[in-house]
């Protein structure tokens, strides 16, 4: 018995893991719009996925602690619209550091830079912000490297000191250091040399 549209979109929603987020673009390639549609529509009805904005569904995850569904992630909403328009996105400034457990702080606003025109998103009470501009940087399609690159440019010159490069250095392997740094050698020449220190620091420690 062939399994129905809405049964086969689940499923693949579920392979994709709690808080997921997905667009209607994720399913075009193999079913009609009709079909994509009407399975979220009832999917939705049913509890089983819940929307972010129009347009934008996650797979909730219940915590037993908090007893309530848990937001979506911002990380996984950005990349979702990247995915739904086509963009290029690198998260900036503080979102980088954010991302790499180099701040503490929760950022009340999320910061993209993208390949796209300029948007903000409300997401539960916080701002999700997608920044159109032309940069050097954007051309790198590693978002590991794009991340490094855009946390040291938040912290600055100055300030990225001897305990920022060890710190930066443990948010990854001497391994994948050493792809960052091939990646990156045609970035600012000071990012370039704070990517070269943590690499070393990577090997030593």
């Amino acid at each position: 018995m062939k399994k129905s549209a809405q049964i086969i979109i689940f499923n693949r929603i579920r392979k994709n893991g709690k808080n997921w987020v997905f667009s209607q673009k994720d399913f075009i390639k193999d079913f009609s719009r009709w079909e994509i549609d009407h399975s979220l529509h009832f999917l939705e009805k049913e509890g089983k996925i819940k929307r972010v904005f129009t347009g934008l569904y996650y797979f909730p995850e219940y915590s037993e602690i908090l007893k309530e569904f848990v937001a979506p992630d911002m990380r996984k909403v950005a990349d979702a619209l990247a995915r739904k328009y086509d963009w290029n996105i690198f998260p900036e400034g503080n979102t980088a550091l954010n991302y790499l457990g180099l701040s503490t702080q929760i950022p009340a606003r999320f910061i993209y830079i993208s390949s796209g025109s300029p948007r903000k998103y409300k997401v539960n009470g916080m701002t999700l912000e997608f920044r159109h501009r032309v940069l050097t940087e954007t051309m790198i399609k590693d978002k590991n490297a794009m991340l490094v690159v855009q946390a040291i440019k938040s912290v600055g010159q100055i300030h990225a000191d001897t305990e920022f490069v060890n710190l930066l250095s443990k948010r990854f392997t001497y391994k994948e250091w050493v792809k960052i740094e091939k990646i990156t050698h045609k970035v600012t020449n000071w990012v370039f040399e704070i990517i070269r220190k943590a690499k070393e620091s990577a090997k030593n420690g």
